[in-house]
């Protein structure tokens, strides 16, 4: 696998997190003050989020991202439809991921940088999500109706059977970090059908020579040229449409 960050930059984290251990104030005031310890790339992506989702306050519907990992994404739109829209109760934030890694791995995703395998990109975080949601929950307004939902398990079960028990399902924004093509093609298969116009469908890991399947299904499900793709000038991952 080819080295994207130099040893001086995986230094710089680990001098950051050596700091960060040392401050002596509580992690609550820490957190409080996050901009001093999150490197810039990680703001960039927030904000990035932010823009996507000014976008969507006008769209009726959820918001739907295939994969969680960690819960950035996941949590950070929650949080902006609090701050932004605090009244809106029917816009829900629903979760995928199977939280142990990938289940498997299409020829489709081959590539020349890396050799992907099954159980890759484990996050283990689907437990301590769900505490920080039930958190989450107390420290909002209407906090008493569910707001995000994690559903765990492989998509190509998890996304038909969402579907079939939950007929009334209007998505505003579709966000796919998946990486591959299977679990891409089935996202794309069943929740386009239900965005309306002016609708986002974002992408994290178009025109990436590590993930060629992601791209592969855009372009045999939706076709590149009925996509204006966009990008924010200052994320270099993070690619949108809007449903036209």
């Amino acid at each position: 696998m080819k080295k994207f960050r130099t040893s001086a930059e995986k230094q710089v984290g680990k001098n950051i997190e050596s700091i960060f251990l040392r401050c002596k104030d509580s992690i609550e005031i820490k957190l409080e003050n996050f901009p001093k310890y999150v490197r810039r790339q990680h703001l960039k992506r927030f904000l990035a989020m932010y823009e996507i989702f000014k976008l969507i306050l006008p769209v009726k519907g959820s918001i739907v991202e295939c994969g969680v990992f960690k819960g950035f994404g996941t949590m950070t739109w929650a949080k902006l439809s609090t701050m932004l829209e605090p009244e809106n109760l029917t816009r829900r934030i629903y979760g995928f991921d199977t939280f142990t890694g990938f289940p498997s791995v299409s020829n489709k995703d081959d590539n020349a940088v890396i050799e992907h395998e099954c159980g890759e990109l484990s996050s283990d975080s689907y437990e301590e999500l769900s505490e920080l949601i039930v958190e989450y929950d107390r420290d909002r307004f209407l906090g008493h109706i569910e707001k995000v939902r994690l559903i765990k398990g492989d998509v190509g079960e998890t996304i038909p059977k969402f579907i079939s028990e939950n007929p009334h399902l209007i998505v505003s924004l579709l966000f796919l970090d998946m990486d591959l093509y299977e679990p891409t093609k089935t996202a794309l298969n069943y929740f386009l059908p239900r965005m309306p116009r002016g609708a986002v469908l974002a992408f994290d890991e178009l025109d990436n020579p590590m993930w060629p399947g992601e791209t592969l299904a855009l372009l045999e499900h939706v076709g590149i040229r009925n996509s204006r793709l966009q990008r924010l000038e200052w994320d270099p991952y993070i690619s949108y449409t809007i449903i036209e």
